[in-house]
């Protein structure tokens, strides 16, 4: 495996979870814990949100890095 592959891969796999972490995102407020009731992973609702918001942020810049390492053929 090369590692314009393993990019790509991380490029799709960083794509695919940033449209399901969007999707989560309440636009009232509610955010993960909407769906289902209640977060049973976290302990509030904020602290649910906030995670949610990092773990989107994070998942951005690694598929913008992806994106500028796969167009500027850098692999």
């Amino acid at each position: 495996m090369t590692t314009n592959q393993l990019v790509q891969i991380a490029w799709v796999v960083s794509a695919v979870s940033l449209i399901v972490l969007v999707l989560l995102h309440s636009p009232k407020g509610d955010g993960i814990g909407g769906i289902g009731g209640q977060a049973q992973l976290f302990t509030s609702a904020k602290s649910a949100e906030t995670t949610l918001n990092r773990i989107t942020w994070i998942l951005t810049i690694i598929f913008m890095g992806c994106t500028l390492v796969l167009s500027a053929g850098w692999v």
